[in-house]
């Protein structure tokens, strides 16, 4: 039942999307992003208390309320956005793309080494592997969880795994993400959310604790693989810039613990460096500090 609502609402987005002009269809999208604010009063309150936590008084509330209501447009402008990509020639794609630094790419294709493209949820992310696999000739694999609603999950599936990009699942992903790096593949993954204790480590993130995963900086240790941070923005949601941040080397001393430590505060500083220039891009409704102020959330 709830697959045929989901489905059903998603083909009426996609006419939408595919059958008006933008003067008609943005102004729709921002209204419907206005109505989900209002109405979707759990995830509003997760993002101010991350807001909160993250800017305290260095923002006002009305400065905050004003990105959470961007951060509801930028999802649906995203979907829109992954609509239009779907069965979308390279052409086509690449011509709303412009890079930054892209010699930091060329770079690390030269030196024959693993790639390891590090980013967020922030701005459109989904387009991120496309353009990167398109733009530099790179066969890329990258890391997500499964859509509890399966028709929706293949949709999704379908749009990841164009232009060479392979989807892995997140659970187990450690093996398949070595033999891609082995194959010459490159790996993109998000590692803004929280995670298990098993699975990451608590480092500072906007001046609070956070658990981070370790899955990059034991990959890049394991591999001798470069980091790339890499963020994608947009001002229109029409055209997009992707900007690579120079490499994050994970150092090789004989305290492992502490190199990987250090390689997991420096991902965590670039995440946090990308928000403070443009929060309204970043993906607030995660309970990305819950298990030290979980009581924020409640």
């Amino acid at each position: 039942m709830m697959d045929t609502l989901y489905l059903s609402a998603f083909y009426l987005f996609q006419w939408l999307v595919r059958h008006t002009p933008d003067t008609i269809k943005f102004p729709i999208i921002k209204g419907l992003a206005r109505l989900a604010y209002f109405i979707d009063t759990k995830h509003r309150n997760i993002a101010k208390a991350n807001l909160d936590l993250a800017f305290e008084d260095q923002m006002s509330d009305e400065e905050k309320q004003k990105i959470i209501k961007k951060t509801y447009e930028n999802l649906l402008f995203n979907l829109a956005d992954f609509i239009q990509n779907q069965g979308i020639s390279k052409e086509e794609l690449l011509k709303k793309v412009r890079f930054e630094n892209a010699d930091i790419v060329q770079e690390a294709q030269k030196s024959g080494r693993p790639i390891i493209f590090m980013t967020a949820h922030y701005g459109n992310w989904e387009l991120l592997p496309l353009a990167i696999s398109l733009y530099f000739d790179q066969p890329m694999s990258i890391v997500g969880r499964p859509l509890d609603s399966k028709v929706m999950n293949k949709i999704l599936e379908k749009n990841r795994q164009q232009f060479d990009v392979e989807l892995i699942a997140k659970q187990g992903a450690m093996k398949p993400l070595i033999k891609a790096l082995k194959e010459g593949r490159a790996a993109g993954l998000l590692v803004d959310q929280h995670t298990t204790r098993n699975e990451g480590i608590v480092i500072d993130f906007f001046g609070k604790q956070a658990r981070h995963t370790l899955a990059v900086a034991v990959l890049a240790r394991r591999m001798d693989a470069i980091i790339i941070p890499t963020f994608i923005t947009s001002s229109d949601h029409k055209t997009f810039t992707i900007h690579f941040n120079p490499p994050i080397e994970i150092q090789k001393s004989d305290d492992k613990d502490e190199d990987i430590r250090q390689n997991i505060q420096a991902q965590s500083q670039a995440i946090e460096e990308a928000i403070r220039h443009k929060p309204d891009e970043w993906f607030w409704f995660h309970r990305r500090w819950k298990e030290h102020h979980g009581e924020l959330y409640s």
